[in-house]
């Protein structure tokens, strides 16, 4: 079975105003609706959860009432509550899906970030199939500028951007994978967050992580500017 894990734990402080992010109106409906239906209405997605701060849980489960009384978001089946951290709430993820898997002799598990609402079904298909295949999935998109590196005064060297990539999510693994990655990484001292991809990379060197095609439109809304944008690409969709 294929998880989804939705993580809305930011407060959108680089966003500005008091309404984290995910709960901004895009299009008549919330960022958070937008990504979590995209996985909700797949069909190689099994069962969804949501990881939000305690603080918008309310408006999160009235959000989900509304949608399943709707007809829409049967999957939805749990609202997890986040930590302090990217990986934190990645980990508390891990643990629901352990919980609700008990039966499941091959979960895979897929992190998305709400703030990414325009995510298609296609990027989520060519994960979960890649997941039929390999136990670490990442999605990337080529980078296109020139690309350097730099000590805070001057440039130091130019990167090849025929080797680099942009990275989006979903980011899917097999369940025993990351599981595993995460006790590993619990267990050194010198644990520094990143991404769950790159988690995997550190903690198990010798596990090959696959990339799949992602597209430009699965961009992240990161600052208040960036809505008019989205608002422009939702359109297009349309």
């Amino acid at each position: 079975m294929n998880y989804a894990v939705i993580l809305a734990g930011g407060t959108g402080s680089r966003v500005g105003g008091d309404v984290p992010k995910q709960l901004l109106v895009l299009g008549g409906s919330t960022v958070l609706e937008h990504s979590v239906g995209a996985f909700a209405s797949h069909p190689m997605i099994h069962e969804v959860l949501i990881v939000c701060h305690p603080s918008t849980f309310s408006e999160v489960e009235a959000i989900i009432a509304r949608r399943q009384a709707a007809g829409e978001w049967h999957s939805v089946c749990r609202i997890v509550e986040g930590g302090s951290t990217r990986a934190e709430s990645s980990l508390a993820g891990i643990r629901a899906v352990q919980e609700l898997s008990k039966a499941d002799d091959s979960p895979c598990i897929l992190f998305h970030d709400a703030a990414r609402p325009l995510v298609t079904a296609d990027i989520i298909t060519r994960v979960c199939r890649t997941l039929l295949i390999h136990r670490v999935v990442n999605v990337g998109i080529p980078v296109t500028d020139t690309v350097v590196e730099y000590d805070g005064m001057r440039q130091t060297a130019v990167l090849d951007r025929s080797r680099l990539l942009r990275v989006q999510t979903p980011q899917g693994f097999h369940l025993h994978t990351i599981a595993e990655a995460y006790r590993l990484a619990l267990a050194d001292p010198a644990f520094a967050a990143t991404d769950d991809c790159g988690i995997v990379m550190r903690y198990l060197p010798h596990m090959p992580v696959h990339v799949v095609e992602g597209d430009e439109v699965n961009a992240k809304l990161t600052y208040a500017s960036d809505i008019p944008m989205f608002e422009y690409m939702l359109n297009r969709r349309h």
